[in-house]
């Protein structure tokens, strides 16, 4: 269970420059929960991520993990248990290292021995099983570094090393926005399979409406720094795209920030 309780982020605070990029944002996630969220550039999207992973200290506020409060906990300790995917397929992984000695420096994620790149027999036939489910040959491509890979290749193999030890919270920010369409479906197919899989609480940022309401159990809308509307159940399973428009209307979001329908 994620519970974010009255978080606040505000940059340069007592300055001319002074931003409050996220006010008093609260809300409560299940395990397994899928959240999708949307919103225009600089509603605070990715700064909630970048709070929820450590790598921005909240002003206030109080973030709990599995029962575990982690609001001050630095990022790198948080990355134990929180998988997190960026927009570039090139951030991420060791692009000088090959894929299966990625994998191993993802699979030895929160473990107390020493890393080592050395990989053994057995987690090598393991790599190679997870690799094969993919569907993407890479099983047969387990040395070749992962400079070599197009964007795709390495976007699903960042999605494997994020989730190869099961986080408990999952990331997706815009992780999808830089591949060509039928790359990104193949991305958002193979997400979804590992998320309900595993039942990993996910949270991803998107500016595809359709992706945002094909996917998940929950939308939040954000604006401004802040969750303005929250959409589940019923009301989001009946949510049409001019039902988008008039809420991101009564908001004034600009819909410039949104993709409506895939090319």
């Amino acid at each position: 269970m994620l519970e974010v309780n009255k978080v606040n982020v505000i940059f340069n605070p007592g300055t001319i420059h002074e931003k409050h990029a996220l006010k008093d944002i609260d809300f409560v996630l299940n395990d397994g929960d899928f959240v999708t969220i949307i919103g225009s550039n600089g509603a605070g999207k990715s700064t909630l991520f970048n709070a929820l992973s450590g790598s921005v200290e909240v002003s206030s506020g109080m973030i709990k993990n599995d029962g575990q409060i982690i609001t001050y906990l630095k990022d790198y300790k948080r990355a134990r248990f929180i998988g997190r995917l960026f927009q570039d397929p090139f951030q991420g992984t060791a692009p000088n290292l090959s894929i299966i000695q990625n994998l191993g420096l993802a699979y030895s994620r929160g473990k107390k021995q020493s890393l080592a790149l050395a990989i053994s027999r057995k987690d090598r036939q393991y790599f190679y099983d997870i690799l094969k489910r993919l569907g993407l040959g890479l099983e047969q491509r387990m040395d070749t570094p992962v400079r070599l890979l197009s964007g795709g290749q390495r976007q699903a193999l960042t999605l494997l090393m994020a989730t190869i030890v099961t986080p408990s919270l999952l990331l997706l920010d815009e992780h999808t926005a830089a591949l060509d369409p039928k790359t990104s479906i193949q991305i958002m197919e193979l997400t979804e399979k590992i998320v309900k899989e595993n039942n990993i609480t996910t949270m991803m940022i998107t500016h595809d409406i359709e992706d945002a309401f094909k996917y998940g159990n929950k939308t939040f809308v954000m604006n401004n720094g802040k969750i303005v509307f929250v959409l589940e159940g019923e009301s989001r399973k009946s949510m049409k795209i001019e039902d988008v428009m008039k809420l991101y209307s009564t908001y004034n979001i600009a819909l410039s920030d949104v993709n409506v329908l895939k090319q």
